[in-house]
């Protein structure tokens, strides 16, 4: 079995019902072992829950890369984590994890972003500076937007709560003159680049084509359980 967990990041994307992976909802604590016990073989890892409820535990990790489960991450919460557990494993995939695995991002919240409810897919309500800087970038080099203009919206967008920030709202921080700033944001949205997307499709490329089933695990640590792992999942065998 195949398991990817993601939400907003996939918001827009044509993504049709596949048979080779199952798409399950953001994960929290707890969502990782229990895809384990389930059978999950391969797993991906895009978007995660993290504000008001217990965030997916490296430690959940660690125990499926023990039991030979393959385990990707990319875009969001995947791309923290896979730059985080690397060196136990996780394979991390796409341009924002290379930036984390590099130091070029160092904040959780440069891929924050907020968003509606399930029901209305995972409606996205803000920019992720990741995005927006992907944006800013192209738009320099197309020469649509000058040096200065760059320079003001990115301190504009790394200066806003990942909440609150949206290309108008960036727009009218940084841009002074009104007829420029309507322009600009015609510019930021007819050129927006969506780096998180770009990245998850790379990740489910990469977990249909793994082979479902679980590899014979040869790490050079083992996987020991703790006493909060042992009160979270006292039916584990490990």
């Amino acid at each position: 079995m195949r398991v990817i967990f993601g939400g907003p990041t996939f918001y827009g994307a044509s993504l049709t019902p596949d048979p080779a992976y199952q798409l399950r909802p953001p994960a929290r604590q707890g969502d990782f072992y229990k895809a384990i016990q389930e059978g999950a073989n391969v797993i991906g890892l895009v978007d995660g829950v993290y504000e008001y409820v217990p965030a997916i535990w490296h430690k959940e990790i660690l125990f499926g890369l023990a039991e030979g489960v393959h385990i990707f991450g990319a875009a969001s919460m995947g791309a923290l984590r896979a730059a985080e557990c690397a060196p136990f494993g996780m394979v991390g995939i796409g341009r924002i994890y290379e930036d984390y695995a590099s130091g070029a991002l160092e904040d959780d919240a440069e891929v924050a972003q907020s968003h509606g409810p399930a029901e209305l897919g995972f409606l996205p309500l803000s920019e992720p500076l990741v995005n927006v800087q992907a944006t800013l970038a192209r738009c320099l080099q197309a020469a649509l937007i000058t040096p200065d203009e760059h320079d003001q919206l990115l301190a504009a967008a790394q200066a806003t709560f990942f909440k609150d920030r949206t290309y108008k709202g960036l727009v009218s921080s940084a841009i002074a003159n009104r007829d420029r700033a309507t322009a600009m944001l015609a510019i930021l949205r007819e050129n927006s680049v969506n780096q998180k997307l770009r990245d998850a499709e790379m990740l489910v490329e990469a977990v249909v084509g793994t082979p479902d089933k679980r590899c014979v695990p040869q790490w050079d640590w083992s996987f020991n359980k703790t006493s909060v792992w042992e009160a979270l999942f006292p039916s584990t065998g490990n």
